[in-house]
């Protein structure tokens, strides 16, 4: 969830996808400014943080880069569970990526944080020649599903701290409670000088 302090908001962000699709190098390109030809496979999850300033705010994203191998699956859910937002990563020239990036949507709005901010990040697009899902199909599939598109190269940096900054602008602001439970105690000065008695 993201919870809010003086114009400071914290948010829990997850990275979801398949295994080689650039889920690790989006990360580690948007929090140190790094790209690595070769990146090892996450085993289980990797946690990283990043701030920025978004308008009048702070947002501090606490990052979880998920697994993508079948075999860690089942232990997505301990890492989605009360995000505020969702980078949902396929390789866009890779269509068994896009799909599989269509079932982690479908489990998010079954299972995920109703209010989550979720994007679709299409990675790779330095790899135009080799595309095999387009824009226009990613960004009809987005819209269809309340969510917000964007092609994406963790090689060349290209929109990577787009998408951060993006999520960022959509979290909702906590709002302090209209009404709390409970009973409010008001202070009211008292009378005049008047001094409480029974019989006056």
């Amino acid at each position: 969830m993201a919870t809010v302090g003086h114009n400071n908001l914290n948010a829990k962000l997850v990275l979801l996808g398949d295994m080689g699709t650039g889920k690790s190098s989006l990360v580690l390109r948007f929090v140190k400014g790094q790209f690595l030809e070769f990146q090892e496979s996450t085993i289980g999850a990797a946690f990283f943080s990043q701030t920025l300033a978004v308008n009048d705010a702070t947002v501090k994203f606490e990052i979880w880069d998920t697994a993508g191998q079948e075999r860690y699956h089942s232990l997505a859910p301990m890492y989605y569970r009360g995000a505020a937002a969702a980078i949902i990563v396929y390789d866009i020239t890779s269509s068994d990526s896009f799909t599989r990036a269509k079932k982690w949507v479908q489990e998010l709005q079954k299972q995920g944080n109703p209010n989550m901010v979720v994007a679709l990040a299409g990675n790779k697009s330095d790899l135009e020649d080799k595309r095999k899902v387009t824009p226009e199909e990613a960004r009809v599939y987005a819209e269809d599903n309340g969510l917000f598109f964007m092609g994406t190269s963790a090689k060349t940096a290209a929109n990577v701290n787009d998408v951060f900054y993006e999520i960022a602008k959509r979290l909702p602001r906590a709002q302090p409670a209209q009404n709390p439970a409970g009973m409010v105690l008001v202070d009211r000065p008292a009378e005049g000088s008047r001094a409480a008695s029974c019989c006056s």
